[in-house]
């Protein structure tokens, strides 16, 4: 455990720039939070916007009722769910890029005891 908080020396056996990675890894970070802001403003918007034309009476029609006006609201539903499966792709990437410096970090502080 006499483990220093000084930069280490490179070590040019690895194929990669530590640094370079963990930048990789903020802006993985930094893009998937907006990417989901904006898909969830814009659907903020979309269902605003619905809300309004249909309580002015636009989409309504002779006889609707509570499903079928659910349909015509149903693709409100579907509409941030490409935002959030990219936040948690580019989320999972981040992660992953993080989890994989410490395996090769642990693994090289194992090979030089």
């Amino acid at each position: 455990m006499n483990e220093t908080n000084s930069r280490q020396e490179k070590f040019f056996g690895t194929y990669f720039d530590w640094d370079s990675v963990l930048r990789i890894s903020r802006w993985a970070d930094v893009v998937s939070w907006i990417v989901l802001t904006i898909y969830l403003l814009t659907w903020l918007f979309s269902v605003f916007l619905f809300i309004a034309q249909y309580s002015n009476g636009l989409f309504f029609d002779k006889g609707m009722t509570v499903l079928s006006a659910f349909g015509i609201f149903k693709p409100y539903f579907l509409e941030p769910l490409p935002g959030v499966i990219y936040f948690f792709i580019l989320q999972g990437v981040s992660k992953a890029l993080l989890i994989m410096l410490d395996v090769e970090d642990n693994s090289r502080r194992s090979a030089r005891k």
